[in-house]
Parts: C-alpha cells; sequence; structure tokens
C-alpha cells in the first residue's frame, strides 16, 4: 500500500469508520427502541405522543427549576410515562451497559471469553447480600405484589452489602485467576461453585422468612427492571457511568492485556494492579444493579460476544459497541416480557436467561475461541 508520509490509509480509515457506524446504529436504534418500549403496554400510546410527553416533561421540569412555584398540570399520558414507563425502560438500558461492560471488561482482564458476573457467581454473591441486607438487617420492606416486592429504605446500605459480598467472590476469582494454567473451564467451574454456594445462602435465609417475605424475595431474584424508582435510577446511572468511563480509559491496557500479561508488562502496563481494579469496579457495578433488580443473567456474556461479531476485538470500540448491545438487549427484552403473556408481565431475567444458556452452550462447544 502505498500513501503519503504523514497520511492515514484509506483501508483504516474505511475500517474505523464502519466500526463508529456500527455503534452509531446502535445507538439511533436504541432511541427508536425506546420510544417503542414506552409506548406498548396494557394501555396503548402513539409512539409521537410517548415522543412528545418525554420532551415536553423535560421542558417542564427544566421550567420548575427555574421557578420553583410552578404548579404543573400533567395528563394521564404523561402520568404514564414518567411515573412507569420511562424510569423502567431507562433502568433496562442502564442495567445493559452496567452488565455488559462489566462482562467486556471481565472477559478482557481474566482473558476468559466466559467471564461475566453471572457465570463466575458475583451477581449471586450480590443477590445474597443484598438478601442479608433486606431480610437480617432491616434495609427493605417486603410486600406480597407483582409491582413492588421490595422496596428499600436504604438503598445505600443494602448497596454497600451486596458490594461486599460481591468483593468476596471477586477475590476468590482473581485467586484461581493466578493459579498457573487456569483455564476457562476451571474459572466456569469456580463460577457455579460460587453460585451454588451463595444461593444456599439465600435459600437459607429463604428458610426463616414468613410466607409474605419468601414470596417477596424469591420474586425478586427473578431480576426486573420495573421495581427501579428515580432515584434508584439515578444511582445506577451514576455508578454505571463512571465505571464505563473508567474501562473506556484502560481501553490501551485492555488490549495489551489480551496479547498476554509478558507482552501487556513489555508494553508497561501494571497488570496485577489494572486486572484488580478492573475486577473492583466490574464487582461495584454488579452490585449496585443486583442490589436494586435482582440477578438479571447471560447480558454480560452475550452483548460482548455479539459485538466481536460486529466489529472486533480492538477495546476502544468494543467497550462502547458492548455497552449500546447491553442496552439494546435488555430493553428489548423487557418490552418483549411485557406484551408477551399480556396482562401478565413476565421478569426480563426470565427472557435473558432462555437467551442466554443457548448462546452459553455455543461458547462451551465451540472451545473458547474469541
Amino acid at each position: 500500500m502505498h500513501f503519503a508520509d504523514g497520511a492515514i490509509p484509506t483501508d483504516y480509515v474505511g475500517y474505523v469508520r464502519r466500526k463508529h457506524l456500527w455503534i452509531l446504529g446502535g445507538v439511533v436504534l436504541l432511541f427508536i427502541l425506546l420510544i417503542v418500549s414506552i409506548s406498548v403496554g396494557a394501555v396503548s400510546i402513539p409512539p409521537y405522543e410517548v415522543f412528545l410527553s418525554i420532551v415536553n416533561g423535560i421542558v417542564d421540569r427544566i421550567h420548575l427549576l427555574l421557578n420553583p412555584g410552578t404548579v404543573l398540570n400533567p395528563t394521564s399520558t404523561d402520568r404514564i410515562v414518567w411515573n412507569i414507563r420511562l424510569p423502567q425502560a431507562l433502568a433496562a438500558i442502564v442495567a445493559g451497559v452496567g452488565l455488559s461492560v462489566a462482562g467486556v471488561a471481565m472477559q478482557s482482564i481474566l482473558r476468559n471469553p466466559l467471564g461475566s458476573p453471572f457465570t463466575l457467581g458475583i451477581s449471586n454473591a450480590g443477590a445474597f447480600g443484598a438478601a442479608v441486607s433486606v431480610i437480617v438487617l432491616g434495609t427493605g420492606q417486603m410486600h406480597s405484589t407483582v409491582a413492588d416486592a421490595v422496596t428499600l429504605n436504604n438503598p445505600y446500605v443494602t448497596t454497600l452489602v451486596a458490594f461486599i459480598f460481591c468483593l468476596l467472590a471477586t477475590a476468590v476469582i482473581l485467586l484461581i485467576s493466578r493459579i498457573r494454567g487456569a483455564s476457562p473451564e476451571v474459572m466456569v467451574l469456580a463460577g457455579v461453585a460460587l453460585s451454588s454456594l451463595f444461593t444456599a445462602g439465600t435459600m437459607f435465609l429463604q428458610y426463616f422468612a414468613d410466607d409474605t417475605q419468601l414470596a417477596a424475595v424469591v420474586f425478586w431474584t427473578f431480576g426486573d427492571v420495573g421495581r427501579a424508582s428515580w432515584q434508584e435510577l439515578g444511582i445506577m446511572a451514576f455508578v454505571t457511568t463512571a465505571a464505563s468511563l473508567y474501562f473506556i480509559a484502560n481501553r490501551w491496557n485492555y488490549n495489551a492485556i489480551d496479547a498476554g500479561d509478558e507482552t501487556a508488562k513489555g508494553l508497561g502496563v501494571s497488570v496485577e494492579r489494572v486486572r484488580d481494579v478492573g475486577m473492583v469496579v466490574a464487582a461495584l457495578v454488579s452490585a449496585v444493579i443486583v442490589s436494586f433488580l435482582g440477578v438479571i443473567g447471560f447480558v454480560g456474556l452475550v452483548c460482548p460476544h455479539m459485538m466481536r461479531r460486529l466489529i472486533g476485538d480492538d477495546q476502544r470500540y468494543l467497550i462502547p459497541g458492548s455497552c449500546v448491545m447491553g442496552g439494546l438487549l435488555l430493553l428489548a427484552s423487557d418490552t418483549v416480557a411485557r406484551i408477551i403473556v399480556a396482562p401478565y408481565i413476565l421478569p426480563v431475567a426470565v427472557l435473558t436467561a432462555f437467551l442466554g444458556a443457548p448462546v452459553f452452550i455455543y461458547l462451551l462447544l465451540r472451545g473458547y475461541r474469541r
């Protein structure tokens, strides 16, 4: 290939442009799906009215901030959109982004294509921690209703306890990953063992709960984005955004680690520090999402591999691409879960499990090639 000094090869420009177009197209599709998701449900709302309600609601809230004495007069459509469907749809996007970016980081940090918060047992550890906080420490009120199974009085304590147990699981995973010759099979088996351990702990708590608590906790562990309030959505969005920016800032370090620890060290990367801090950040994201929404499996496993098929292994594009794909997948799953057996609403974790399990088996059979 011949090109002038300092010029960028045209093939490379096209290569980068295609990756940017895939990510940009995903963002546009995500916005369209957001409007569609809000429009469907027990009460059907035309997409155009949904869009107007969102825009007008944003304008009204800005006006309210500038003029605190203003009284808002929302319509019935505005109440449905802003109080029920918009926070649920945004929670699906935020949770999908968080789980997906945690999964792609774990896969790179551990050099394990089967790494994700769910397959490595970290999600179940967070669920156990959240259950301990809610049942033992009394940070939540139990309600045996589909709409509001668990109300958290102190989400910060719940998240903290879930984070502590996620860190315990993360420490075990890091310890195993440092054993010479630790293969993907060993890591997955360790994840199965951790999942079984923390699931047993959750069952132990359920055994001593009364009927109402038992029904509520079982429903809560399914994983559902419909129970997130605006306050909880804000916490999840803050943590997920901060974690995503951290992982994107370390994209070159992860590219180096993908080439091998020795190669990364030769390039000046502090492999152990990057690995430890990255796993702690991924554990924090998982803890926050699990403590608010319950266990939602396979999103962190499936989305990075879907994006690898489209844009390759380069972490500069794989990390933001996985974020977009995670939001798309979980929002689409939540939309289908609300209409597939209407008027009943399935927990979104049921659909992600149906999607993720076959992909997981496929990855096992194809020999872990990335």
